[in-house]
């Protein structure tokens, strides 16, 4: 708790600081794709409750939850938002509001998974657009799992220039 990565002492990420639930591995890394990829929307309750337990008071002055947006393409494909249905859950559970279009991904990449780090921040670049105003504004953006980083630090990059003072970066998982 509370550690620093060597990748982020090298080259701090834009977001604030982040928290973890669960390290990405077996079961939960299982669990993960089985909500993906196998239409098993009903996790998500799972998935956020224990996200809400880990968090506790660390939600304190947050104005906003923003969960991780997916392309229309890729919405169209999975039927649904994983990151989405996090926080529409969770925002109930711990008293913070959550906008499901504050973000949207204009650019349709491919998956992140496999690439290495300098690629998946070059296939980021521009992806994301933030339509409102967040001026002074505390927010967390959540999504499932963070394996570079680089999803958030870009979402998180334009948040940031939308006016977010502070950016806290909540997963499920996080690849070790």
């Amino acid at each position: 708790m509370g550690e620093i990565c060597g990748a982020c002492l090298k080259r701090p990420p834009t977001f604030d600081r982040s928290l973890a639930v669960f390290s990405y591995a077996f079961p939960l890394d299982t669990l993960v794709q089985q909500c993906k990829y196998a239409h098993a929307s009903h996790l998500t309750e799972f998935f956020a409750t224990r996200m809400a337990e880990r968090i506790g008071v660390d939600n304190t002055g947050l104005d906003y939850l923003l969960p991780m947006p997916l392309h229309p393409a890729r919405l169209a494909e999975r039927g649904f938002n994983q990151a989405a249905e996090i926080a529409r859950r969770l925002s109930p559970r711990i008293g913070v509001p959550w906008l499901p279009d504050a973000c949207q991904r204009v650019r349709n990449t491919p998956s992140q998974a496999g690439l290495d780090l300098k690629t998946r921040q070059r296939n980021l670049r521009g992806a994301f657009v933030c339509n409102i105003d967040l001026s002074g504004k505390r927010v967390a953006l959540i999504d499932d799992v963070m394996t570079s980083g680089s999803s958030l630090d870009e979402l998180a990059s334009v948040v940031r220039k939308a006016g977010a003072v502070e950016i806290r970066a909540w997963v499920l998982a996080r690849t070790l």
